[in-house]
């Protein structure tokens, strides 16, 4: 314990006179790092508090009406033997099948932040700076900042997420708009809200947009039901949340452009925006490893969004008369995120642009038109045959390649 580095929020220095801490006299700041250091490496009251804020849009939100799972529970058995039929995979873990349960935003922003939470504390640990071993310049008007910046971080990035999670709650229908394995379960969820706000707005009759939402939700859950699927995407998840590498002078380089008079109210408003920028957590912090995996983890993603659009219209164009009016409706809402989801995907290496799904449409595309349908179940059927970069650009490398010994 005698190698730790000086407190700077104690009240004196141990090789000084007291005082000589800028932060001494200010017991403030010593109760706000006992407060922050009992969040553990992430504020999660705060993201929480945040996220369901948000989610609520600061009102009450109120009951699902029961008529809604009624609804689900007709169109979910409809569209699981819809799914199955098309994927020839099961589509539940237990083998019982998957129920949907219709949810508030709130409670869809407080079960991703449990779900994801494993995830952010990764991206934690990587943004979390090695401790200074000497105190700040007490010379230096900004000098206070470095150690309270430190103390913050949990905070902020709790609020962070928070701020993100409810903005996602908003647009989200299901679980896996973004492509995100969840604790194995066969209970999904889906928010009424947004899919009667959505119907609304195109002119969707709403029992269709229901249905081809089960098909989404239940395809993906089909594909993340595969054992060395959703290990490979949870890797290549942990590993990118991990891989971030912090840039100590980014924070002061922003810092010192501002003004900063603490009297001065534009000063004050000039902080509060950077410190709610998302880029002032990402910056130029983006590591060579995590730069490397990227093309084999946007491969894999781009197959597997290819692969659950061509099911959903599969199945869509056998229940439904205006399917490709709803998949365009969708595709198009998609591909026009906002800053919280932008934001999120890059955090989790999940960049969905236009030209990840034009990707895993053209591969999908490739594959069923030199071997039908029957073809696609091979992209599942061992991490051996899980497409490569070069393969999803041109499917009948893949093809070729899967033809092989094992051992070849």
């Amino acid at each position: 314990m005698d190698d730790l580095p000086p407190d700077p929020f104690s009240d004196s220095e141990p090789d000084g006179d007291p005082g000589d801490s800028p932060l001494s006299g200010m017991p403030l700041f010593g109760d706000l790092a006992k407060l922050f250091a009992q969040q553990g490496p992430v504020g999660w009251d705060a993201a929480r508090q945040l996220a369901l804020s948000i989610a609520a849009d600061g009102g009450d939100e109120g009951n699902i009406d029961p008529l809604e799972r009624i609804h689900l529970e007709q169109l979910v058995r409809i569209a699981e033997l819809h799914v199955g039929n098309a994927t020839g995979l099961p589509t539940s873990f237990g083998g019982t099948g998957v129920s949907i349960m219709p949810v508030t935003r709130g409670q869809w922003a407080a079960t991703t932040l449990d779900a994801w939470r494993p995830l952010f504390e990764r991206l934690a640990s990587s943004l979390t700076p090695p401790a200074s071993p000497t105190a700040p310049d007490a010379s230096d008007p900004l000098g206070f900042m470095a150690p309270l910046m430190a103390m913050m971080g949990p905070m902020m990035l709790g609020m962070t997420a928070g701020s993100m999670i409810g903005h996602l709650s908003r647009r989200s229908f299901g679980q896996y708009d973004l492509p995100v394995p969840r604790t194995p379960s066969d209970e999904l969820i889906v928010i009424p809200k947004n899919l009667e706000t959505f119907a609304t707005e195109w002119s969707i009759p709403i029992d269709d947009l229901r249905l081809w939402v089960c098909a989404q939700e239940i395809t993906m859950h089909s594909v993340f039901r595969i054992p060395h699927v959703r290990a490979t995407v949870n890797s290549f998840l942990s590993a990118y949340a991990a891989g971030f590498e912090p840039d100590s002078n980014a924070l002061e380089d922003r810092l010192s452009s501002l003004e900063f008079d603490i009297s001065d109210p534009s000063a004050m408003t000039g902080m509060q925006s950077m410190f709610g920028d998302p880029e002032v957590l990402l910056g130029a912090i983006q590591s060579q490893a995590q730069r490397d995996m990227l093309p084999k983890f946007e491969a894999l993603i781009a197959a597997i969004v290819g692969y659950v659009d061509h099911i959903v219209d599969m199945v869509g164009s056998s229940l439904l008369s205006n399917t490709t009016m709803i998949s365009e409706a969708v595709r198009r809402r998609r591909v026009e995120a906002d800053d919280s989801d932008r934001f999120v995907e890059r955090l989790f290496g999940l960049e969905l642009t236009q030209a990840t799904f034009d990707r895993g449409a053209a591969f999908v595309y490739g594959i069923v038109e030199r071997e039908g349908n029957d073809g696609l179940i091979r992209l599942w059927e061992s991490e051996r045959t899980l497409p490569t970069p070069a393969e999803i650009q041109a499917p009948g490398l893949w093809l070729a390649r899967i033809e092989l010994p094992d051992d070849v």
